[in-house]
């Protein structure tokens, strides 16, 4: 038997690096997964990787109400209710000075991440069966005030960290779980254009800094965050709501 037998789990953000690796561990436990992103070409080629019946896919912007409740709609004529919700959705903000920052930037970090964790949890629990899992990818960043060059992403997972400790109290009656999933340095694409970014800035090696921080001295890897999500999903994380779960090789210790 698989962790998560005929549960049926939507992954927004699902065909970037971390999305993708925990769709694929949630379908070899035994899920259906719906996978969601802004662009159909994206979709399409995360659903193509999968490859399984038991893949579907929804292009949609998660800032936005009616498509959000979209999403939802189609994963529950697709496969049922919802047991698994993974608000991983996210972009990059911009590295750059605060009296510089670009105040549409700010906005639209904030509406990706925060407003799409609210829209995700609003739509999704009147969708969802009891007993099930919220989980929304915040990151290090939610729990630190970093070096001020990304004011719109460390905000806004601070702001996703708020969303999830208000929603797992409105969940608990339902034996619904929420928690936030906390990376640290990623080895991908999304984290390393962020450090590109910031060594241009300001000047330092950004990766080569991060590594020296981080005490198991690497950046972790998509499939060891699916993991985490995993656990998170399924009953192994029965008794765990309301908790910042940090995946970050030590950093924060």
């Amino acid at each position: 038997m698989g962790l998560l037998d005929n549960k049926v789990c939507v992954v927004t953000g699902g065909s970037g690096s971390v999305g993708l690796a925990s769709a694929r561990a949630f379908v070899r436990e035994g899920g259906k997964v719906m996978i969601v992103d802004l662009r159909e070409a994206d979709v399409k080629r995360a659903t193509d990787a999968l490859n399984s019946t038991h893949v579907a896919g929804f292009a949609a912007d998660v800032s936005d109400a009616a498509q959000t409740k979209a999403y939802i709609d189609a994963t529950v004529a697709k496969f049922g209710k919802i047991d698994v919700l993974f608000s991983n959705a996210g972009n990059p903000g911009q590295a750059a000075p605060l009296t510089e920052y670009p105040e549409d930037v700010f906005d639209r970090t904030l509406a990706i991440h925060a407003k799409g964790a609210f829209l995700a949890c609003k739509y999704g629990l009147p969708q969802m069966n009891d007993g099930g899992s919220i989980i929304i990818t915040s990151s290090l960043a939610g729990t630190r005030g970093g070096n001020g060059g990304n004011i719109s992403y460390i905000t806004a997972k601070h702001a996703q960290i708020g969303v999830m400790r208000s929603a797992s109290r409105a969940a608990a009656s339902r034996n619904i779980r929420v928690n936030s999933l906390n990376p640290g340095p990623i080895d991908n694409e999304f984290q390393t254009n962020i450090e590109n970014a910031i060594t241009k800035m300001t000047g330092t090696n950004a990766t080569e800094l991060f590594n020296s921080q981080i005490p198991l001295k690497r950046h972790g890897h998509p499939d060891e965050i699916a993991n985490t999500a995993l656990f998170l999903a399924s009953h192994l994380s029965s008794f765990v709501t309301g908790a910042v779960i940090m995946a970050d090789g030590g950093m924060t210790s």
